[in-house]
């Protein structure tokens, strides 16, 4: 059986987004534990030029919905970020997932020799389908889920390496 888009993109961002979802969980119970408010946490960066938590978890949604957009050549829901709590923070995930889950995994697998082609600010680039996936949109996606990882440990929130790896399943 050999690895497709869909097998190498749909479940890893399913299950980093259920991770994302756990760790979110797990700050909200430490702020109302210790007091904080959760704006405080949900605003918390690790530094000053760097988004803070809930935006990282905008940007790990949006890296995931916009990635199998790209590849499949659908139309991927449109998010305004502007979530300031954690229950909305978690319906925008579970919006995600529920739209990388309605993908047929045809559509995913075509698009690795779609051309994909990306500008941000200065930033420019052109890949084929498969490599965009590789190179750019799973180290992107682990970017934010791992930054609102060390972001929640930063605020002293209990949470390891098994929280962020997750629960496993047996193949």
């Amino acid at each position: 059986m050999s690895l497709t888009m869909s097998k190498a993109s749909v479940p890893a961002f399913v299950r980093g987004l259920t991770v994302l979802s756990n760790l979110l969980k797990k700050g909200e119970e430490h702020a109302a534990q210790a007091g904080i408010a959760p704006e405080t946490l949900l605003g918390a960066r690790l530094a000053e030029d760097m988004l803070p938590l809930s935006a990282q978890v905008q940007r790990a949604s949006d890296t995931s919905k916009f990635a199998l957009q790209r590849l499949s050549g659908g139309e991927a829901p449109k998010f305004e970020d502007t979530e300031t709590t954690f229950a909305q923070l978690q319906e925008r995930i579970a919006n995600t997932i529920a739209y990388l889950q309605s993908i047929e995994s045809a559509q995913v697998d075509a698009g690795a020799d779609r051309e994909v082609s990306l500008k941000f600010g200065s930033f420019g680039a052109s890949f084929s389908g498969e490599s965009y996936l590789l190179t750019f949109a799973l180290p992107n996606f682990y970017f934010h889920v791992v930054t609102a990882y060390d972001i929640l440990r930063n605020q002293g929130v209990k949470i390891g390496k098994l929280d962020y790896l997750g629960a496993f399943e047996a193949q």
